[in-house]
């Protein structure tokens, strides 16, 4: 395929060579000297030829005649700009840095954009032009919301919903899909996930501030990679400056919860050197956060008459510190050819306490009391400098593109990279020490079934009763590694009003997934120090008032003593490896895939434009996974383990076809059929074996999973307001195709061994899902008495449902796709004036389906969120900015209920927390 490609590529520049017309390059600009990206670049009289600025606001007008030339440049918010040239035959004319001025004409009213209006205007400038469905988000929208990671930023985004982890916003689903059906890329290269199940990236992981811009591509076109059937956002790093940039922030914040302090900091550094032709800017990150939560969790049984199974009490103690280095740097080889480094590396330590109380094994007894065995659990890590006597979740990654745009024959536009990314997470010396005391009495206090509590008659209270359970350490390490390359030629085929332009490309992937996880178990061979609780040191860990309710947590083993046994010392600790608590999860997997697309860019007139396309994506897999058996005792059977292989490949073809129709200048119609897919999830794929002779059970992996395949039907009308708003409204359709599900029988023959299992599990392609949806947004600045307020908000309606999933007796149920929120809704308002800016926040997500169980009682749900957020600044200068923010202001709790929403499975608060500082930037 690469030779081939290389061949059209010599055949069409040599054909084309004797070609005299010209090319005119510029670099696009507001008045802080920041790229505008998305603007319409035309020649005045010749509306065939025209373009739009790039990710680093320049544009390249080809085949332009000799000759004296208008141009024009608008951008939604803009002055337009206009300059008339002489282009000599064959020239390539550089205009070098424009600079566009940010007011408009509303009236008789010069409106001159503030600083809210400057993002809004970006972001909205590039919506519009865009070829395919997109909402942007702009670095100068990303300050004026109190997001400070970039999954904060994408809950502002229509259609998008949020899965939250200690209170920031963690996992994406694009418009009613899970994480793993969606994807993320930095600069338009996949980000690699650190996650050792699924495909889905943490986005916590990663700054709002080291952004330039996030693009959401609802609609996919085929030079885009087709994994993301929900869609795809594209996180845009900074590029390199015009001139010498200097800004940063530095601030400080509170956490009402913990009562501890926050820390944050940012600086940018760029300019351009020799001659301008090399552009460097550098970005920095660091956030110190002392977070915590309350939590509780139960789990119920008897739909008809429910009572719990299991009950906890959770306190989580959490350090949390995100680092952050990003640059770019690009030389000019000539007037249209330069070559690019951009990379990005993040790294975040999160070290957690965690102190539970368990009710494990609820049983009712006859009378209707129950009996239940409490376990008191610490968890920490080894007392050094890295772990600090806590649990450390080390995760990193890093995206390195090197890459080159170049203008061939003032008419072809070629452009390559090639990638390397990698993420990481390393768990290291995770210690638990777990107390127990069996069969004891209690009763359930079910008054409220949304805070349920037990009654354990003061047994929980009695530490001395409680005897040592086992003492655990534990490492785990996943890494992800992408060796990716690109390649992508543009060819213009006429120089009429029906301008034809054909693209195409191929694309390698190459990757490389590892899970590598211990467990070792260590008993004191001195039992004495730990015959009972009270023996070894401890802390009580109640906290006053408990947000989650009224319960009290009571003592723990100090988590400081945990962290300085010496577990290694043999003389005091027996240690005994457990392969069967790691040995099954753990798998090498490589992946190759290979793409290649063809499309045409058809405008007929200045009314209609289409993208006719098709990609062709093959997939190589290639995993290893274990097998381990637990003989008929229960016990682990190592002669029983062995290493099993898988492999599988399949191509996927994908057609596209997308339309765009201005009505006018201000009001576009799209449409798109699209065709898109999900690869299954890692360990999913892995062909491990888990048998349970003792239960007569059997799980395997399935390492001939197709992926997911989804046929996509979009249309979207947007009008855009002079004075910088939209109103816009679509609706989206998708039929999914070989859903993975969990297959579950009973009495099932294993064609591997000829065994009948009494239950066996594996997830399996065939299952059909349906989803239908709508968006509404409309944002708005006001004028005349209202002048200095903005209005946004936006709301999406997502329906779903599953056929064929193959759960016994659920076969006639109809059940949504786990993931699709019903409603979702964001507004905003904001008063912006020359020093002063205001702005409010609500997001709501009503509740959805998360994972489905055998019967609809057992079935888990995202509990409704409502936040409150707010934010506000104050400019003592051009160069000098004091803000505040708060975020949780109504401390809205994570919560998953069992079945039916007054059951809770899981209820965890974290309080508010504030934040205030300065930003600066010495370039203005």
């Amino acid at each position: 395929m690469k030779h081939s490609l290389f061949s059209i590529i010599f055949l069409l520049i040599a054909n084309f060579s004797y070609a005299q017309k010209g090319s005119i390059t510029g670099l696009l600009l507001d008045e802080s000297d920041l790229p505008l990206i998305g603007a319409t670049v035309q020649v005045k009289g010749l509306s065939y030829l025209g373009t739009i600025s790039d990710n680093n606001g320049k544009f390249i007008l080809v085949n332009v005649p000799e000759g004296k030339q208008e141009i024009e440049i608008s951008y939604l918010g803009f002055e337009t700009y206009k300059e008339t040239i002489d282009l000599a035959a064959g020239q390539e004319l550089d205009l070098k840095r424009i600079q566009m001025k940010g007011n408009f004409i509303l009236g008789d009213e010069v409106v001159i954009l503030g600083t809210n209006l400057q993002g809004q205007a970006k972001a909205l400038g590039q919506q519009k032009n865009a070829n395919n469905i997109v909402n942007v988000i702009s670095a100068d929208q990303v300050g004026k919301f109190p997001d400070s990671n970039v999954g904060d930023a994408l809950k502002r985004v229509p259609g998008i919903t949020m899965q939250y982890d200690q209170g920031e916003a963690r996992f994406g689903l694009i418009r009613g899909t899970s994480p793993d059906l969606s994807a993320i890329t930095i600069n338009g290269e996949r980000v690699p996930s650190a996650e050792g199940e699924t495909r889905a990236v943490q986005l916590d992981l990663i700054p709002a501030d080291m952004i330039q811009s996030i693009e959401v591509s609802k609609t996919l076109t085929p030079d885009m990679d087709a994994d993301a059937i929900g869609g795809s956002a594209n996180l845009v790093l900074r590029s390199a400056p015009s001139n010498l940039r200097v800004s940063g922030t530095l601030g400080t914040g509170y956490n009402f919860l913990t009562e501890k302090p926050m820390l944050n900091g940012a600086i940018v550094l760029g300019n351009r050197f020799f001659d301008d032709k090399l552009g460097v800017i550098v970005s920095g990150s660091y956030f110190d956060h002392q977070l915590g939560s309350h939590n509780i969790e139960a789990e119920w049984d008897d739909a008809n008459n429910p009572y719990m199974t299991d009950f906890q009490v959770r306190t989580y103690d959490v350090h949390r510190i995100r680092r952050s280095l990003s640059t770019t740097l690009d030389y000019t080889l000539g007037t249209n050819s330069k070559i690019y480094v951009s990379g990005i590396y993040n790294h975040r330590d999160d070290r957690e306490n965690r102190y539970r109380l368990r009710y494990k094994d609820i049983e009712m007894n006859d009378d209707g009391s129950y009996t239940a065995e409490i376990r008191r659990q610490t968890k920490g890590g080894l007392d050094d400098n890295n772990n600090k006597n806590t649990r450390l979740e080390d995760q990193r990654t890093y995206n390195v593109t090197l890459g080159g745009e170049h203008l061939l024959a003032n008419r072809f536009k070629l452009d390559w990279s090639g990638t390397l990314a990698k993420a990481s997470e390393e768990r290291p010396h995770e210690r638990y020490i777990s107390w127990r005391q069996k069969d004891v009495g209690l009763s359930q206090d079910l008054t409220s079934t949304r805070q349920p509590n037990i009654n354990d008659n003061g047994a929980g209270m009695q530490y001395g009763d409680f005897d040592l359970k086992e003492i655990t350490q534990e490492q785990q390490y996943t890494e992800e590694l992408d060796k990716n390359a690109k390649i992508n030629l543009e060819i213009p085929l006429n120089n009429t009003k029906n301008k034809s332009i054909i693209k195409i490309g191929g694309r390698y992937r190459g990757k490389e997934k590892s899970r590598n996880n211990g467990y070792m178990e260590y008993a004191p061979l001195d039992e004495a120090p730990f015959g009972n609780m009270t023996l070894q040191p401890m802390k009580d860990q109640t906290r006053d008032p408990f947000l989650a309710g009224n319960y009290t947590s009571g003592n723990f083993t100090d988590a400081t003593a945990l962290g300085q046994y010496n577990l290694t010392n043999t003389s005091l600790f027996e240690a005994t490896d457990l392969p069967e608590e790691y040995l099954g999860g753990n798998y090498n997997a490589k992946e190759q895939i290979s793409a290649g697309y063809a499309m045409l860019k058809q405008s007929v007139g200045t009314k209609w434009f289409f993208i006719v396309g098709a990609r062709i994506e093959n997939t190589q897999v290639d995993y290893t996974g274990y097998q381990i058996e637990f003989n008929e005792e229960g016990d682990f059977d190592p002669s029983a383990t062995k290493t099993i292989e898988g492999t599988n490949s399949y191509t996927n073809f994908l057609p596209n076809v997308q339309a765009r129709y201005n009505i006018n200048e201000n009001t576009i119609l799209r449409a798109a059929w699209t065709n898109t897919l999900a690869r299954p999830r890692y360990y999913d794929l892995v062909p491990y074996r888990s048998i349970s002779r003792e239960d007569n059970e059997l799980s395997e992996g399935n390492p001939n999973l197709k992926p997911t395949t989804s046929m996509n039907f979009d249309f979207m009308a947007e009008h855009y307001f002079e004075n910088v708003g939209i109103l816009s409204g679509g609706v989206f359709q998708k039929t999914l195709n070989d859903f993975i599900y969990d297959y579950q029988a009973r009495n099932y023959q294993d064609p591997a061994s000829g065994n009948v299992y009494d239950r066996y599990s594996q997830p399996r392609n065939g299952a059909k899902a349906s989803l239908l949806g709508t968006e509404v947004a409309f944002q708005y600045p006001f004028t005349g008495a209202l002048k200095g307020f903005a209005l946004y908000t936006n709301y999406t309606y997502t329906h779903s449902e599953i056929q064929d999933l193959g759960i016994e007796e659920r076969e006639d149920e109809t059940l949504a796709l786990p993931g699709t929120a019903p409603h979702t809704v964001n507004g905003s308002l904001s008063f912006d004036s020359q020093k002063f800016s205001f702005r409010i926040s609500l997001n709501y997500t009503a509740a959805y389906l998360d994972e489905l169980s055998d019967e609809a009682f057992k079935d888990r749900y995202y509990d409704q969120q409502l936040f409150l957020d707010a934010n506000a600044s104050y400019a003592f200068n051009e160069k000098l900015r004091l803000y505040v923010e708060g975020n949780n202001l109504l401390n809205t709790p994570l919560r998953y209920y069992q079945g039916s929403e007054e059951y809770t499975m899981q209820s965890e608060y974290y309080n508010a927390r504030i934040q205030l500082g300065l930003k600066f930037d010495l370039s203005k």
